[in-house]
This record gives C-alpha cells, structure tokens and sequence, in this order.
C-alpha cells in the first residue's frame, strides 16, 4: 500500500510539473541584458525651491522659477514670518484680491499671502510676471520671485 500511495504521489508531482512547465506558469530568470521588459513610469514630482527666511531677511531675495513652480519659504530666523504679496498691507498685486477678501475666503488658495504667522509657507506660482513679497510682520523684509 505505501510503494502505491508514493506512486500516486509522484504521478501527480510529475503531471502538476508539466502544467506548469507547458503553461509557462514557471518563468526562467531573465539576463540583465534582456530589454524586452522596461520598467513602469512613474511621473515626476512638480519642482520646489526653498527661500530662506533669515535674521538679515529673505535668501535669495530674488528667485526665478518655471510657471507651476512652488517656493517654500522656511523661517530660521528666530522672528515670526507671515509671507505676503506686495504690497503692504492688502497684499493685493499677486491675486487681485485684498487681505480681507482673500484670508479665509474662497480666494485663499489662489493669493500669494501665508495669511497667518508660521514657521513654513509653500505657494505654487501659476501666473507669469515679477512678484514682490515681504513679511507682513516686517515689511521691509522683502524679495522678488520671477515666474517665466
């Protein structure tokens, strides 16, 4: 009974081999030279540049970046930051829209105003031009972002 039971079981070990094997279920290794396979895209992140808010006030004062750019703008000056639109104090050139207006209402994503005090700030440039900004807390605290 044991010399069957091992017979049936190899039978079927063979027949579950050759599924696999004429089914192409089992795959060989592939060369590094093989190129009939590429490996899947993925797309690339939108590009950030990092201003620097300092003691002695904005680095680089002047940036230039591509349209759908984001600037990040990260305080180490030990100060507040709020980062605004020119000009003081409506912060109105960038969006068309004053502070009031844009702070907290439909517009807050769209205006180039941090619209409170805080330690970063990122905003994502879709409009061409030259664009002033300072910190709303010190206005003479200013730069120049250039969206080409």
């Amino acid at each position: 009974m044991t010399k069957t039971l091992i017979t049936i079981v190899v039978g079927i070990l063979v027949l579950i081999g050759g599924y696999f094997l004429l089914s192409g279920k089992v795959l060989a290794p592939s060369s590094s030279a093989d190129t009939s396979q590429t490996a899947p895209t993925t797309p690339s992140p939108s590009r950030s540049r990092t201003v620097t808010y300092t003691p002695d006030g904005f680095v680089p004062s002047s940036l230039t970046v591509q349209k759908g750019e984001t600037v990040i703008f990260i305080n180490q000056s030990g100060q507040t930051m709020w980062v605004a639109s020119a000009m003081h104090p409506t912060h109105a050139v960038y969006s068309g829209t004053t502070l009031s207006e844009h702070c907290g209402g439909p517009n807050e994503n769209v205006s180039f105003d941090q619209c409170t005090e805080g330690v970063s700030y990122s905003f994502t440039f879709q409009k061409s031009g030259t664009w002033k900004y300072h910190n709303h807390n010190r206005a003479d605290n200013t730069g120049t972002i250039v969206v080409q």
